[in-house]
């Protein structure tokens, strides 16, 4: 990595200096607060995006239930995982906006990772780089 948007990569001992002009915004949240973090992305122009259901843990480690008298420890969270592909001049709002709708201020609200897209495809058009987003 030579910089937070330049990358260097060797190809037949011809060493290229890559401009990444896209981020990867994978969020992990909690489910209940999918509604509210998909209208304020969708608000501010952001239609795209990938939900998964996912399961884990971190500080939370896990819940507590109680089920016809009879307590339950279940090591794995429910939580959701939003992926975002967006070019750069727009990731600190769009992390901006994760952070403002899913925080609850409680233990479990997530995290945010964001990692440098190389390169993107619409298959539809045949479109690369931060025009195929």
């Amino acid at each position: 990595m030579v910089g937070a948007n330049l990358s260097r990569v060797t190809i037949n001992d011809t060493q290229y200096t890559l401009r990444l002009r896209m981020k990867l915004i994978i969020a992990i949240i909690k489910p209940h607060k999918l509604d509210d973090v998909r209208n304020g992305l969708i608000a501010c122009g952001h239609n795209a995006m990938t939900v998964s259901n996912v399961e884990g843990f971190g500080r939370q480690k896990g819940r507590t239930e109680i089920y016809r008298g009879a307590e339950y420890y279940y090591d794995w969270v429910p939580k959701v995982k939003i992926e975002l592909a967006v070019s750069d001049d727009v990731v600190d709002a769009v992390i901006q906006i994760i952070i403002e709708t899913a925080r609850s201020s409680k233990i479990g609200d997530g995290k945010i990772f964001v990692m440098n897209l190389t390169n993107a495809y619409r298959i539809r058009t045949g479109e690369s780089g931060d025009t195929a987003l």
